[in-house]
């Protein structure tokens, strides 16, 4: 009897945190991980009633749904020995596209029907998909495979990401009707090329990104114009030997956010439009994974080493205030699945993050507070 449709009681609780005091809620409790989309995806929707995660209960990568009310959990999918599962939405919610190995699955989230819509070419990994803005297109890309050749593990601390930088493998960028599925190729180069991300405002624009360590990378950043074909480099590196990555867009569906890492070791998150103006960049003096901001004034890092808490900026002006204590994070980043993977929902006004400070990646979720300056200040 198939798993799909159960509905699993609520996994909720509500803790004060030690460091700030304000309401932090765990949304998933159980022994297995779970985790939210990557960040650069957006999990809510129906309104942001429901959430989209992944869990691993039962031993296998399946797609789930919370209820944000509730805390209700429904169960979307029901795979069986599948290890790693990624999605995205359409635009307006009515459907999910799950990854799974080489297959794209378009899920509708009211009746759970799926449908195979693409297969990477064999010979190929599927990377990561994105939804183009009007809801027509998922954008996704395949990297030649080259596992036969190279060790990797690549969700699991990275190994061989240089050696398959440096092997070039041949990637193409493909476009695939939302509705009817198939695949055509509009880029492609003999290039580590993952990262796939669509702008929300723009059916014409994406970003993608050639993968590697990002200090040797050729370049990282690189802007697609979906109705030409044409590729262009953005956020040109100010130093040799300077970081920059995790890309993201903006709500306004043309401003760049990012994050890196100057030559000294000072760490910045900043942004630029897709056509190389308007560049803004704020440095910080500790090491993080990933920086993120919801194009609303505010920006968030979550943090690595000696780190243990997510910091907030505010901008007031044209200056982000801060940082300042969020609140306690304590996660891993043992592996992909426990990246703590910060995003602001659509208004500002709540943080969704992932955490396995308990032992295993959990969902969490924090009301951003009105008053900034009651949160403590980080020393730094």
């Amino acid at each position: 009897m198939s798993a799909k449709g159960t509905v699993w009681p609520s996994e909720r609780k509500t803790e004060t945190d030690r460091l700030t005091g304000i309401e932090v809620t765990q949304l998933t409790n159980y022994k297995a991980h779970s985790y939210h989309l990557y960040f650069t995806e957006n999990g809510w929707y129906d309104g942001e009633q429901r959430l989209l995660f992944i869990s691993d209960r039962g031993n296998c990568a399946n797609l789930y749904s919370l209820n944000m009310k509730s805390g209700l959990i429904t169960q979307l999918t029901d795979y069986n020995d599948v290890d790693r599962l990624d999605a995205c939405l359409l635009p307006d919610g009515s459907a999910a596209f799950v990854k799974m190995g080489r297959s794209l699955i378009r899920l509708d989230l009211e009746s759970l029907a799926e449908k195979l819509i693409y297969e990477a070419p064999e010979g190929y990994h599927l990377g990561n998909a994105n939804a183009t803005a009007d809801g027509r297109f998922i954008m996704t890309c395949v990297q030649e495979d080259l596992s036969h050749r190279i060790r990797l593990d690549l969700g699991n601390g990275y190994v061989g990401h240089r050696e398959l930088m440096e092997a070039t493998p041949h990637s193409m960028i493909v476009r695939i009707d939302a509705q009817a599925g198939g695949g055509e190729k509009v880029y492609e180069a003999n290039r580590f090329i993952t990262h796939i991300n669509t702008s929300p405002k723009e059916p014409w624009l994406m970003t993608f990104c050639h993968e590697g360590p990002w200090h040797l990378v050729d370049h990282r950043i690189w802007g697609l114009d979906l109705r030409t074909g044409h590729a262009w480099k953005i956020r040109e590196r100010l130093e040799d030997g300077e970081k920059v990555g995790h890309e993201f867009f903006y709500p306004d569906g043309v401003t760049v956010g990012y994050h890196g890492f100057r030559v000294d070791g000072t760490n910045f998150f900043g942004s630029i439009r897709y056509d190389n103006t308007g560049m803004e960049e704020t440095e910080f003096g500790f090491d993080t994974w990933h920086g993120y901001a919801d194009g609303l004034g505010q920006a968030i890092v979550d943090g690595k080493g000696a780190v243990k808490t997510l910091s907030l900026w505010r901008k007031i002006g044209s200056v982000y205030e801060g940082p300042r204590i969020l609140c306690e994070l304590r996660c891993s980043f043992h592996s992909q699945k426990v990246h703590a993977h910060p995003r602001f929902n659509a208004d500002g006004k709540r943080l969704l993050f992932t955490s396995d400070k308990n032992g295993y990646g959990n969902l969490y979720v924090v009301e951003i507070p009105e008053d900034f300056s009651s949160l403590p200040l980080m020393a730094t």
